[in-house]
């Protein structure tokens, strides 16, 4: 081979050389924008999913920290309930004790009784202690009353009725913590 022969051939390597680069180049870059816009897709999927986890969690926390609140404040408003229940019995033996001194007609006596009875009974008050009103006639509810007895009524009217309300009963805030025990008619 001549010298310009070689020459030559040396000259069409380097193009071949420098060419096949750029081909190659050029087809990697061709298949990135598919490889690119799989990779942003997923990449997409994968933020909108921990995004939705995070909202989720953020969700569940929010309801975990209210529940917690009005957990709270519940057992504030109620936390006396068992010495409240507790007393209970003493409130009805001192309306028992009343009553029978004015059958008696020891009315000093009822009298003395009765400012005690008023004292302790203001400041259970105090504490959020109700009285559930009942009275005979009204009607019978069992999410409010309990029933211990049924007796039969000559009225009609009374049917299903309260005719005897045998102990009060007692609200603690928003809580029952003693229904009212009543007699019904049937």
């Amino acid at each position: 081979m001549s010298k310009k022969a070689k020459k030559e051939n040396k000259k069409q390597h380097k193009d071949f050389k420098s060419q096949e680069p750029q081909k190659a180049t050029k087809k990697a870059q061709e298949n990135m924008p598919d490889n690119n816009t799989e990779k942003q897709a997923e990449l997409e999927q994968l933020l909108k999913d921990e995004k939705d986890k995070y909202l989720r969690l953020y969700a569940e926390f929010e309801n975990f920290r209210k529940r917690t609140a009005k957990e709270k404040l519940e057992l504030f408003e109620t936390a006396s309930e068992k010495v409240i229940k507790n007393l209970l019995p003493v409130l009805d033996d001192f309306e028992r004790a009343i009553a029978e001194m004015k059958k008696n007609k020891d009315d000093e006596m009822a009298k003395g009784v009765s400012l005690i009875y008023d004292k302790f009974k203001k400041t259970l008050e105090k504490e959020g202690l109700k009285d559930i009103d009942v009275k005979k006639g009204d009607s019978f509810d069992p999410e409010i009353h309990e029933a211990i007895a049924q007796v039969p009524v000559e009225d009609e009217k009374m049917k299903d009725k309260i005719v005897d309300v045998v102990e009060k009963g007692y609200q603690l805030g928003p809580k029952n913590i003693r229904f009212p025990k009543v007699v019904t008619g049937r």
